[in-house]
């Protein structure tokens, strides 16, 4: 058949995250296999339905996961590190599949999950691959080929989707020394060409092949080994025709290698890069590809400017020809939810300003119709109807707040600035405060338990009034602190029982946002986060959580933690307008952010943490543009925080990054207190804080809380004890590595006993003169 549009990637939680619920009622042991397998099936099977239905072409399939596509590949591969070895014959492969990726702990077994980051600059994390100098693959799953013959038996004109074999080498990390990873290519190359043989022997007329790194910075020898792979697929699987996906950038200076890659059609992002199209269409060696438009943005809710989007067509239709141009979304619709149908309660005049995953796949098949040449009432009254809402979302009273801008015009330069540098804040902080070495915490949230989310839920019913509602998150609270004094912690949180989430729960108390009821996104594996909507000027008219931390910290004589969400954060975790610049929004919410900050001080909470788990995930994905981006969003954290007088501490927390070509920009945020997840790095992280000699202090995640299992205390003081030979020991804190919301308690209690008992056991060898004190 003839093909005018694809799309990469579908959501697969479930339109009302059945997939979700499946899986952690499979994990409780509360349901089997089969019950989990089959509603795996029926969320993939109305995927494609729903997109056959609406008129997608080439409908992908393997893009459905029940954890994570990275971790999909690695098990399609054979890549299964040493440590999970011998779970090979005690489980099934579904079970060491989700051991890889949550860590195991049965038995006589005890096994850490592998590592976990953010894919390229979005809240979305995929399993790291870990590889050893002699790694050797092998088909092991066989899920790909199942799907893929699954869906041709309903029907589907279905492409297979792959994470490319360099993409997905560089994607890893080496676990020994004396070897590169990219240098790996040659031995995966065999097994890569025998999955894309045994797809063609199924059947399989075209594949996606996502190679997303070829818009990063690569040396020429990087470039070099993608010239020889794809040669070498070609020459071995020459009648399978290959779609070179990359998304999140534009191909910059690999546009020479990309474009020469000997594939059948290459799809460019123009929603984040519409400066290459130009470069690409008039290339030398374009040859007869066929190029794939990303004019439907597969990132954000915000519907597609058709008047834009068909300049670009127009321009790629001019130069090759209709039979040459496909039409599909920027990336995978994975990152935007399923559909805005379900949303009964927004705003009439912003939902007509949106568009979901299921009304981007109609955005796909108008915008290639009339790529197409069509020309119908029904498509004339579509492009209408496009144009109205734009112009409506132009000219709406809902977006802008003069008092807002004004103020953002008027920042100073002191107000990004503390009163003092560090070291005369830490000495007056420590004789306040009185801590002792290694003084514990926790980063914020405790278990979200059925009842505490009952709780919301009866709220929102109207069976529980306001009143009622808050006395019973006062009695989690309570509960909560006593249940920290039993423990021994020496820094208290309040537990954020009050909130559904670390940005939602903020946005719903500021101005400028709108929210969903079903506009889940997947975060990582069963976790779904809701994001707010910033559709216009961001305001505090209200506080925030002050009246919580106020309540809190009357119930102990301990320092209670003020808890607070940080502007990038905010930013990043939120579908963000795009009718200003990122920056204006990240100042205008840092300087609400700020108010919180102020008033939660003059309550008398003297410990106030802003978290910026997403700093790094705002990276733009060329090293050239970064310097840029970090000025501005170090400036919107220190806008946030700096306004507090030198007793008061502020704290931050950042999980699951890489640091050490932006630990400058880390220490420019000036926080007394940094805490970071490096529990299944083995506190490799920590390493750039003592490269760069990190002045304040910090707070090295000792316990995993991704992962169900229970740390040992000496798997703590060894963590500990690695940490303490680097750094300081006044300036080491001991904390998990993020917070306690998605674990049971009867997880998280034992876990923070020996973190606890593993902090006191090192302050002992520190006094009795056994540690190792790290120069200054």
């Amino acid at each position: 058949m003839a093909i005018s549009n694809h799309i990469l990637g579908y959501p697969r939680i479930g339109k009302k995250r059945e997939l979700k619920k499946a899986c952690e009622l499979y994990w409780a042991n509360k349901a089997d296999q089969r019950t989990l397998l089959d509603v795996a099936r029926e969320v993939r099977v109305q995927n494609w339905l729903t997109q056959k239905e609406i008129g997608i072409d080439l409908i992908p399939v393997n893009d459905f996961s029940l954890y994570d596509q990275v971790l999909d590949m690695t098990l399609l591969l054979g890549v299964v590190p040493e440590r999970y070895k011998p779970l090979l014959e005690r489980l099934s492969l579904l079970d060491l599949y989700f051991a890889m990726a949550r860590g195991y702990q049965k038995d006589d077994f005890d096994v850490i999950a592998m590592e976990m980051t953010k894919w390229f600059d979005t809240n979305y994390h995929y399993i790291v691959p870990e590889f050893i100098k002699d790694q050797t693959f092998r088909i092991l799953s066989t899920k790909v080929f199942d799907e893929f013959l699954e869906a041709k038996q309903l029907g589907i004109n279905a492409k297979p989707v792959l994470i490319g074999p360099i993409s997905y080498l560089l994607l890893g990390k080496e676990k020994q020394e004396g070897f590169r990873r990219i240098d790996l290519a040659e031995a995966l190359l065999p097994v890569y060409i025998q999955v894309l043989q045994r797809l063609r022997a199924l059947g399989a007329e075209w594949v996606q092949v996502d190679e997303p790194y070829l818009v990063l910075d690569l040396t020429e020898e990087e470039r070099q080994i993608f010239r020889e792979v794809y040669a070498e697929l070609h020459r071995q699987v020459p009648e399978l025709k290959l779609i070179l996906a990359t998304y999140f950038e534009g191909y910059g200076d690999n546009l020479d290698t990309a474009v020469n890659l000997p594939v059948q059609v290459l799809h460019v992002d123009l929603v984040r890069c519409s400066n290459q199209l130009d470069d690409i269409l008039y290339h030398s060696a374009l040859d007869n590809k066929i190029l794939s438009l990303g004019v439907v943005d597969g990132r954000n809710i915000w519907k597609s400017d058709f008047r834009q989007s068909l300049e670009w067509i127009e321009k790629a239709v001019n130069a090759l020809g209709r039979e040459r141009v496909w039409i599909a979304p920027s990336c995978s619709l994975l990152h935007t939810p399923y559909d805005l149908d379900l949303e009964q309660q927004l705003n009439p005049e912003i939902k007509q300003w949106l568009a979901f995953s299921k009304q981007k796949l109609s955005e796909v098949v108008i915008l290639s119709r009339l790529a197409q040449g069509e020309d119908t009432p029904e498509l004339r009254a579509a492009v209408e109807e496009n144009a109205q809402a734009h112009q409506n979302r132009r000219t709406s009273v809902l977006i802008h707040n003069p008092q807002v801008k004004e103020r953002l015009q008027n920042i100073r330069e002191s107000d990004f600035e503390r009163k003092s540098p560090f070291a005369v804040r830490q000495k007056i902080q420590k004789e306040r405060f009185k801590l002792p070495l290694f003084p514990t915490t926790t980063i914020g949230s405790f278990p979200q338990t059925n009842e505490v989310r009952q709780l919301r839920a009866r709220l929102k019913k109207g069976e529980l009034t306001q009143a009622q509602y808050e006395a019973e998150i006062e009695k989690a609270i309570v509960d909560t602190i006593l249940q920290q004094e039993r423990l021994g912690l020496d820094v208290l949180v309040h537990g954020e029982f009050e909130r559904n989430d670390m940005v939602e729960y903020f946005g719903e108390l500021l101005e400028g946002f709108a929210f969903t009821e079903n506009g889940w996104v997947q975060s990582y594996g069963s976790r779904c986060v809701k994001p707010p909507i910033i559709f216009g000027d961001v305001a505090r008219t209200q506080e925030l959580s002050v009246r919580w931390s106020r309540f809190a910290q009357s119930k102990t004589q301990k320092l209670m933690k003020g808890m607070l969400t940080g502007p990038i954060t905010i930013l990043q975790w939120s579908f963000v307008r795009n009718d200003q610049p990122r920056k204006d929004t990240a100042f205008q919410i840092a300087l609400a952010i700020r108010d919180e900050v102020l008033a939660l001080e003059a309550a008398g909470i003297k410990v106030i943490q802003i978290d910026e788990p997403a700093i790094r995930e705002g990276l733009p994905l060329r090293r050239k543009d970064w310097e840029d981006y970090l000025d501005w969003a170090v400036k919107a954290f220190r806008l946030a925080s700096s306004g507090v007088r030198d007793e008061t501490q502020i704290h931050t927390h950042m999980c699951y990054s890489e640091f050490n070509d932006i630990i400058e920009h880390i220490a420019r945020m000036d926080a007394d207190v940094i805490t970071i997840e490096t529990s299944r790095s083995e506190m490799e992280l920590l390493e750039a804080f003592v490269d760069f000699k990190y002045p304040n202090e910090i707070g090295p995640g000792v316990y995993d809380i991704h992962s169900p299992r229970i740390p040992r205390t000496e798997e703590m003081v060894r963590l500990l004890r690695k940490a303490s030979e680097v750094l300081p020991v006044e300036n080491i804190w001991v904390n998990p590595d993020c917070g306690l919301k998605t674990r049971r308690w009867e997880e998280v209690i034992p876990a923070l006993q020996n973190m606890v008992e593993a902090a006191r056991q090192l302050r002992r060898e520190v006094e009795a003169g056994k540690g190792v004190v790290a120069p200054h």
